[in-house]
């Protein structure tokens, strides 16, 4: 198939264009490289180092003798994308090519317009070039667990069944997200849903989980082909910031109380859940929803695991939690569609995190003890035009 992967030059979009290349798919990245310029803006950068799109695609032909097109270019421009779709002529989208930090979004009024701007006007572009140029196109795209927040109920896979004053029909499933971030996703599954309905689209909607795990098969064949390993507060996901933690002698900084429950998955279950959505379309005019993540953790239970699993002192440091989020709560979320389709999890082990620790290991002197301290604060507002004229 012909496959364009939007934000391809990211944490989860590059291992993804490696591996659907890998398996005999016409691949093009589409990146405007917004992900790099955020390390400049806040002072981070990988752990790992990774090269330019460009040297990446360069090492992938050489070893493997498939070619990945690439395009620059900004999905907030409807002519770029609009002629994306029409040059490229792709029978699947995935769609990755968003800001994806919820702290990011949290930073103060402007990071949280972009976020919204940048992800919902994207999306819309995008849902209107696909509609335009080719119905027939398969979207996929990549939301979040977040969207549905912590209910005190069983979390069903994107709908439910409500019965009211005698009457019954299937429903979204109520929406509580925790951040700008979530809530730019919440609108992107609304957007999509209704664009689906009324112009006969096919589109699948992955709710995944926090991903954790820096390897893949494809990436693990030359350093050139290394993906992102963040680790700091902004961008860093949760087990990869503790065994960046764990391994340098730093304590584990856990939030709160570290009751909250989170849904989880390994990088290369990513890429086995974009690939079976991809095998497997959805039908003209569905939106389908698939929770994407295979096992769940408290965030203690990840700490206590990383402790255990490394082999030297780890201690653990509770800290004030910056999020406005519900410190302990019920979690249980229904993640069976996928499973259905043929995946096969790679459960969280030790040998996992053993390997995990090797990696970092490797490159622990590139390490900022000043980026992994939480910075950003939900329950405070910052407007750099509101303080300047305050000033004035």
């Amino acid at each position: 198939m012909k496959i364009a992967v939007l934000g391809g030059d990211g944490y989860l979009g590059w291992p993804t264009a490696l591996h659907l290349s890998a398996q005999g798919h016409d691949i093009l990245v589409v990146d405007n490289f917004a992900r790099r310029q955020y390390d400049f803006e806040l002072g981070a950068e990988s752990l790992v180092p990774i090269r330019s799109l460009k040297q990446r695609v360069d090492k992938w032909r050489e070893i493997s003798g498939r070619t990945i097109e690439i395009m620059a270019g900004d999905l907030t421009d409807p002519e770029f994308t609009y002629e994306m779709v029409r040059k490229f002529t792709p029978e699947a989208v995935v769609h990755f090519a968003e800001q994806r930090a919820a702290p990011y979004s949290m930073i103060d009024r402007s990071h949280a317009v972009y976020t919204q701007v940048n992800n919902v006007v994207g999306t819309l572009n995008l849902l209107y070039a696909i509609a335009e140029i080719d119905p027939e196109i398969h979207l996929v795209k990549l939301g979040t667990m977040g969207e549905y927040g912590t209910p005190n109920i069983d979390i069903e896979e994107g709908f439910i069944e409500i019965t009211h004053k005698g009457r019954t029909d299937v429903l979204p499933f109520p929406k509580q997200p925790g951040s700008f971030y979530h809530l730019s996703k919440v609108h992107d599954s609304h957007n999509i849903m209704f664009a689906t309905k009324a112009w006969n689209l096919r589109s699948t909607d992955l709710n995944q989980g926090v991903v954790y795990g820096q390897e893949t098969e494809e990436t693990a064949m030359h350093s050139d082909l290394a993906t992102r390993l963040d680790y700091d507060a902004v961008f860093g996901t949760v087990l990869n910031r503790f065994i960046v933690q764990a391994t340098i002698g730093h304590p584990i900084t856990v939030y709160g109380t570290g009751d909250q429950t989170r849904g989880m998955l390994d990088i290369r279950d990513t890429l086995q859940c974009i690939h079976l959505a991809i095998k497997n379309p959805a039908q003209p005019g569905e939106y389908r929803v698939f929770n994407q993540f295979t096992e769940s953790f408290s965030i203690s239970q990840l700490a206590n695991l990383v402790s255990e699993t490394f082999p030297g002192h780890v201690t653990v440091e509770m800290l004030d939690n910056p999020r406005t989020e519900a410190l302990s709560h019920y979690y249980n979320a229904v993640h069976t569609k996928l499973l259905d389709l043929g995946l096969q999890p790679h459960l969280l082990s030790d040998t996992l995190i053993s390997s995990l620790f090797g990696v970092v290991e490797q490159h622990k002197d590139r390490v900022d003890l000043d980026v992994m301290r939480p910075s950003v604060q939900w329950r405070k507002t910052s407007s750099p035009v509101r303080e300047e004229k305050v000033a004035k």
